[in-house]
């Protein structure tokens, strides 16, 4: 399934949405997304890096597998399985990979960049 098929669509499988090779050890599934809300899930290998960034969206991340090293602003935490994260908008943040992980980010309004 194309990922554009997914806006509005209340019942999604994790079969039918295949992966978006971002390189360097990183891959994401644009899970559900409506105008104002989308979920991601990003798998990253051991050692990959999301690099520093920022944007005008909220993000809450959870750490559904693995270990990462979280950059938020000027702190730094390792973050767990179970663990989660907040990014304010236009606050800089990123992770390294410290085990190979999976993050379930959710974004309010919807990446607009992740759609092109």
């Amino acid at each position: 399934m194309n990922f554009k098929e997914l806006s509005n669509k209340a019942l999604i499988s994790d079969n039918d949405i295949d992966w978006e090779d971002l390189g360097a050890g990183v891959k994401r599934k644009i899970m559900a997304y409506d105008d104002n809300l989308m979920l991601v899930k990003v798998a990253f290998e051991k050692d990959a890096i999301g690099t520093i960034h920022n944007h005008p969206h909220l993000q809450m991340s959870y750490v559904a597998k693995g270990s990462f090293e979280v950059s938020m602003g000027d702190d730094k935490k390792i973050l767990n399985e179970g663990d989660v994260f907040f990014a304010p908008s236009n606050v800089y943040h990123g992770v390294v990979c410290l085990e190979a992980g999976l993050l379930v980010d959710i974004f309010n309004p919807h990446r607009e960049d992740f759609l092109k």
